[in-house]
């Protein structure tokens, strides 16, 4: 048996259940994540076989954290190990086994976003409609929204309210059907098609209900319609069901996230039992105190109260500046007299804010004052145009029907491959519903390719299929043989036509490095290494979390951050800015005027709230530039909200420009009530803790 002393009641009681439908109502900091493994430890030690727990979340990262620590529990002796996965990654699984059901390719792509935003590109041409009339990224995100809700190609034209979705539905049919012929899918379909393949073959169904005893899902209030269809669907004959996770913390409404399956999980699945877990060991009294008296104005949500566990050091505290040059200013001002002068590594600093917009003139400032700082949910590093023309090589090589990979390299570096020629052959394969390589040999017939280009084509055609061919037979060698791929074509000429300048060339000449090593790495690691599994691993990565890999090096910067990328996170010491009507709720949200858009909002203060550990620090300016007028700007109501007394604002400390300059370049203290104070003393604002990282005697490891 395992050894359940290190946990609190609560906790203690959730692990314990081990039949039926459950509900974890973990709020933040509460160590949802230790309650799921040392149940999936329980259940082993009850005698359930470790392959017959299905446990499922939504990022890479906290998959990985989850498997790590069931595995130190139950010890790794165990041949047969708990699935641990994310949806989209057990829903790839469930497809390659049997998607072909569904009229597919068992080897399918997964298109990305640029792939995506390609395809609706050409499903709008065939529309008759132009770049100018709806963005192909704007179509993604509404095709994308379907499918969140389950509505297929075929449904979507009885789903629509305006002349945008009228015409977004037209090529939403010629997109999918696009993805079909090139034998690819995108991200939503990975779960919209697992859907389809259940519902229509309820033998799959059964095949893949009859695999688990105990399905577990984390984060369940982020799950949309068509993820609660597949847990439904997966549990019907056992009812076997926990869930972990927080109404209070549904943030992602956007992408399709209903809070309501949280909400009404004791309607969906009777019989289920209830646990709560309110004991936090993240925050201190002041920071929950705020925490908790703003979340409870929304209506919708199950009733709980978050209990600190840690004395507040400093309390929270509301800065007003004149305008947003001097919040930013003051902030960082502020975090370097905290960096140079109290020891604080710049690492437990975290600056969250709700637009993208935001961060400008914070960074300009970091710049200015030499703080290394960290963009997070800026250009990844599978978006630059570099890896981009490389995973099409490696997708085309891979899966020759995949067409926007093709077009989007096919005379990339030049080869004598004109557009004209290329469009001729592909519009030709559309009309005849072929492939575009089974197109060519009917084009040069007909006269529409120039000979120079059919000797090109087929010289192309051929560098691919070799590649295949050696990929196929020595799949332990991916790294070399695409290091040798790019020699071949001679991508360094695409470099040097891009880039002029030397740095630049040798800048994008590490990030190819970078790529080859991440293949080598994949091989590594893998000991069934194969081209589509290197590409199904890079299709499935968490591009928008905070990279592992300066996680690993102990990159020591501030942290700027949306508040949706902060989920999950936590910091010593965090600001939150531009707490006013507009920035936070955010304008869409009031002009949609509904109690769900603003309640959603305010889940969001509440997270950005309860990233901080220590210290929390909210910041508004009475001004800002508006289509360069200086506009007065409205303190949010959260402020109003999350007071002790009904309907005052938190306590303010003013801060003007006047007082907050001195002349010496940034150099004086940080802002106290009344101003700045000499670099020689320690303002009652800016306490020295007496530690900075958490106190494990204070707080569980979790």
């Amino acid at each position: 048996m395992i050894n359940l002393s290190g946990l609190n009641p609560p906790q203690r009681d959730a692990v314990t259940i081990l039949s039926g439908p459950l509900l974890v109502l973990a709020g933040a900091g509460t160590g949802k994540t230790r309650v799921i493994t040392y149940r999936m430890a329980n259940l082993i030690a009850h005698g359930i076989r470790p392959d017959r727990i299905l446990s499922v979340t939504f990022t890479n990262k906290a998959a990985r954290e989850m498997r790590e620590r069931a595995l130190s529990l139950i010890g790794r002796q165990f041949k047969l190990r708990p699935e641990v996965s994310t949806f989209h990654a057990w829903c790839v699984r469930v497809l390659r086994d049997d998607i072909d059901a569904l009229g597919y390719p068992k080897k399918f792509a997964i298109y990305d976003r640029g792939d995506q935003e390609s395809a609706a590109r050409t499903a709008l041409r065939d529309i008759r409609l132009g770049d100018g009339a709806m963005k192909p990224g704007d179509l993604v995100n509404r095709i994308s929204r379907w499918k969140m809700q389950g509505i297929q190609d075929f449904e979507a034209s009885s789903h629509t309210e305006t002349d945008f979705d009228f015409l977004a539905a037209m090529a939403y049919k010629k997109y999918q059907k696009q993805l079909r012929a090139s034998g690819a899918v995108d991200f939503d379909d990975l779960l919209l098609l697992t859907v389809r393949l259940f519902q229509d073959h309820p033998s799959i169904l059964q095949k893949n209900q009859a695999r688990y005893d105990h399905v577990q899902i984390d984060e369940y209030q982020d799950t949309n319609g068509v993820q609660f269809r597949l847990i439904q669907s997966l549990v019907l004959p056992h009812k076997n069901l926990c869930v972990v996770g927080d109404d209070d913390q549904s943030i992602y409404g956007w992408r399709g996230a209903e809070v309501e399956h949280i909400i009404r999980f004791g309607d969906h699945f009777p019989g289920t039992r209830t646990v709560r877990l309110e004991n936090n060991y993240r925050c201190t009294t002041d920071i929950l105190a705020c925490a908790n008296r703003l979340v409870k104005h929304n209506r919708e949500r199950h009733n709980k109260t978050l209990i600190a566990h840690k004395k507040s050091v400093s309390g929270v505290r509301l800065q007003v500046f004149d305008d947003e040059a001097s919040e930013a200013e003051n902030v960082v001002q502020e975090i370097a007299y905290l960096i140079q002068e109290l020891g604080v590594k710049p690492k437990q600093v975290a600056i969250l804010f709700r637009t993208n917009e935001q961060p400008r003139l914070f960074e300009q400032e970091l710049r200015r004052l030499k703080i290394p700082y960290q963009l997070v949910g800026g250009q990844s590093f599978f978006d630059r145009r570099e890896i981009r023309d490389l995973m099409a090589y490696l997708k085309a090589i891979d899966s020759p029907k995949d067409e926007v990979s093709l077009l989007r390299i096919i005379n990339t570096p030049t080869r004598g491959i004109g557009e004209t020629t290329t469009e001729k052959v592909i519009q030709n394969a559309v009309k005849k519903g072929i492939s575009f390589w089974e197109m060519v040999p009917e084009a040069a017939t007909a006269g529409m390719i120039p000979a120079k280009a059919l000797t090109a084509l087929h010289g192309f055609q051929g560098l691919l299929k070799r590649y295949a061919d050696d990929m196929q037979q020595n799949p332990r060698q991916l790294a070399e043989l695409s290091r040798r791929l790019m020699q071949e074509i001679n991508y360094e000429s695409e470099i040097s036509k891009q880039y002029k300048e030397e740095a630049q060339q040798e800048a994008r000449r590490n990030i190819l490095e970078e790529f080859i090593n991440s293949i080598g790495l994949y091989v590594e690691k893998n000991a069934n290494a194969s081209l589509s599994g290197f590409l199904e691993s890079m299709a499935l990565l968490d591009r928008d979390e905070v990279s592992e890999k300066d996680d690993k090096n102990g990159n020591d910067c501030v942290r700027l951050m949306t508040l949706h990328s902060a989920k999950g996170l936590e910091f010593p010491r965090v600001y939150l800015v531009g707490m006013e009507e507009g920035f936070l709720p955010h304008k869409r949200s009031i002009d949609e005027d509904t109690e769900k858009a603003i309640a959603e909002e305010r889940r969001l203060a509440y997270v950005g709230i309860t990233r901080a550990m220590d210290h929390l620090t909210l910041t508004r300016a009475k001004a800002r530039m508006k289509w360069g007028k200086r506009r007065e700007s409205v303190p949010s109501r959260f402020l109003y909200e999350m007071q002790e007394e009904p309907g005052q604002p938190l306590p303010e400390e003013h801060i003007s420009k006047d007082e907050s300059s001195n002349g010496s370049g940034g150099q004086s203290g940080p802002p106290a009530a009344g101003g700045f104070t000499p670099r020689s003393t320690v303002p009652a604002t800016i306490s020295r803790p007496a530690t900075e990282e958490p106190n494990e005697f204070e707080r569980p490891p979790f």
